[in-house]
């Protein structure tokens, strides 16, 4: 096993590698990005974008319940049915998920279409699938160090929402209304996911674990900004069946 024999960090070291992961492998850096945030997309592109986050954000409900079933005591599980809330809503209020339909159909996507996931692209389906596969499988340990990226977040949610308001007139602070609530929410969860993980990797096997799956995290969705910018951008090749711009 990855760390087996080597002494353990300390969890302050284990809180600095973590962050340097990010630095180094958050998709902010992506080339994708950079061209979304610079407003150097087409509408079409920027639909395409939205589109196939969908199912990210979809699928991030589905991932949070098989973990919340094995969490083993109730404490743990009345802080993850929380994220559960965040992005089903409650019924009294949207949430993240209802949200993100708010930004596709700004975009002018029909909601039809984007819930039907007909459009998305192969290599967002797989990367978004192992993320759900990793949670559902890995110990609670993993699976909660995975949802880490969220220490990132507030950074590109700040750098997205005022590049887009700033270069596309084909959106709006209310079309982007999906990302005002993350600014608090995402903390939040940081708060609790990294002390978790800070308190529980006690041994440097179980620390490269969780460095581990913080990495594959970062991976998964820089692949996915991978599929969209060869399919959209470079060469720009969508596979059949794709979603494929009008603009």
């Amino acid at each position: 096993m990855e760390g087996a024999g080597l002494q353990a960090l300390s969890p302050d070291e284990l809180e600095a590698r973590l962050r340097a992961i990010g630095e180094e492998r958050y998709h902010i850096l992506h080339p994708f990005h950079r061209l979304l945030h610079d407003g150097r997309l087409s509408k079409g592109q920027v639909q395409a974008w939205a589109l196939n986050r969908y199912y990210y954000q979809a699928s991030i409900p589905r991932k949070d319940a098989t973990l919340l079933a094995r969490l083993p005591t109730t404490a743990l599980r009345r802080e993850w049915r929380r994220r559960l809330e965040d992005h089903d809503g409650d019924g009294s209020r949207p949430g993240g998920v209802e949200r993100w339909l708010a930004l596709t159909d700004g975009l002018g996507l029909d909601r039809d279409y984007v819930t039907s996931l007909a459009g998305i692209l192969p290599g967002t389906v797989f990367a978004v699938d192992a993320y759900v596969h990793f949670v559902r499988d890995r110990t609670v340990l993993e699976a909660i160090a995975s949802s880490l990226t969220e220490m990132f977040s507030p950074g590109i949610i700040s750098e997205r929402v005022s590049g887009m308001l700033r270069h596309y007139d084909f959106v709006s602070e209310t079309t982007l209304a999906y990302f005002t609530p993350r600014l608090t929410q995402a903390p939040r969860d940081v708060e609790f996911a990294l002390g978790y993980v800070k308190e529980h990797a006690r041994t440097r096997a179980e620390q490269e674990a969780v460095l581990a799956a913080l990495r594959f995290k970062c991976d998964l969705l820089w692949a996915q900004l991978d599929a969209l910018h060869h399919a959209y951008v470079s060469p720009g090749l969508p596979p059949p069946g794709a979603f494929r711009p009008s603009a």
